[in-house]
This record gives C-alpha cells, structure tokens and sequence, in this order.
C-alpha cells in the first residue's frame, strides 16, 4: 500500500518535531539540573518539569512519526495525544514566564500544523 502524501508529511514534521524537542527539553532538564546544583531549587524545578513535558512529548512525536510513516493505525492517535502534550508544555512555559511570544509561536509551528493535517479524512484513515 503507497503512504498518502499528507502522511509522509505528516511523519517527516514529526521526527523532526521530536528530535528538536528531544534536543530542548534535555537542555531545559540539564538546566534544571544546574539550577539545583546552584542553589536554585525553584528554577531547577521549573527546568525539570517543563524540560520532562518537553522529553514526553518529543517521544511522543518520534514514536508517532515512525508509526507513521509505517502506517501503523495506532500511530494518529499517539500523534493527537503528542500534539496536546506539546501545545499544553508550550502554553504552560508561556504562562509562567519561562518563554517569550515569539519562541511559543514558533514552538506551536509544527504541532499546528501536523494537527491541522491530521484532521483530513485521507490522512486520518490511512
């Protein structure tokens, strides 16, 4: 059976999505670390926390984008569920001041997108 574009798209957003969230949130959990270490509890909590959702959904992300690209059925709703993940982390780090407008906005870049294609009946039912 030949992967519709939009999943191949799809698949390639998310691997991508996962490996620059993979690479952040072990950054903030390393941060987070440091900031314990320094006698900053608060802030080294606040990095293990929005670094650990970071890790979460970047797993998440990975996991869907090879299910995916394998065509697995059980590979859209792991996507749906690292697409909330993300959104909620990104929205969490925004409120509380951890992250500035423009870094939300182009953190929500891919999960926007791999939700909006996601939606489509073709992609949903490959």
């Amino acid at each position: 059976m030949q992967r519709p574009t939009g999943v191949t798209i799809l698949a390639v957003l998310a691997i991508i999505g996962g490996l620059l969230g993979l690479c952040g949130g072990l950054t903030l959990f390393g941060v987070g670390g440091l900031g314990v270490l320094g006698g900053s509890a608060e802030a080294g909590g606040m990095g293990f926390l929005f670094g650990g959702l970071s890790v979460v959904s970047a797993i998440l992300y990975l996991a869907f984008g090879i299910g995916a690209w394998m065509l697995k059925p059980w590979a859209w709703i792991l996507g749906i569920i690292g697409v909330a993940v993300s959104i909620l982390s990104t929205l969490v780090t925004l409120v509380s001041g951890n992250s500035s407008l423009i870094s939300a906005i182009i953190s929500l870049i891919i999960p926007g997108i791999i939700a909006i294609i996601s939606k489509r009946k073709k992609v949903r039912n490959s």
